[in-house]
């Protein structure tokens, strides 16, 4: 099993909308996709209070690649990106980190 950490930096005052996509949207795609979500999280201390860091647990690279490429052009997820920003841009930037646990992880 491998992980992925993305962390999503908001636009200023944005994080509310994003949570919103995640919460109505987003899992849902998610599911018919068969992405395994790990853990999600708002930053309480830190560099910035407009972030939404999450976990995906993937089996292997390939299967990341074939899921994850099925849900970005997924036309129920364009189409709610889409909606959700109508608005304006949500997100101003993304970090993403493939994560393998250690021997002694908790987290295998």
């Amino acid at each position: 099993m491998i992980y992925e950490m993305r962390v999503y930096r908001c636009v200023p005052g944005r994080l509310p909308a994003l949570l919103k996509r995640f919460e109505t949207a987003t899992l849902k795609i998610w599911e018919k996709q068969g992405i395994k979500q790990a853990g999600f999280f708002t930053t309480l201390i830190g560099e910035s209070n407009q972030e939404l860091t999450y976990f995906l647990a993937w089996d292997s690279l390939a299967e990341r690649e074939k899921k994850w490429g099925a849900f970005m052009t997924d036309p129920d997820w364009m189409k709610a990106r889409a909606e959700s920003e109508a608005d304006g841009q949500i997100v101003a930037n993304i970090v993403s980190q493939i994560l393998a646990p250690t021997a002694f992880s908790a987290v295998k």
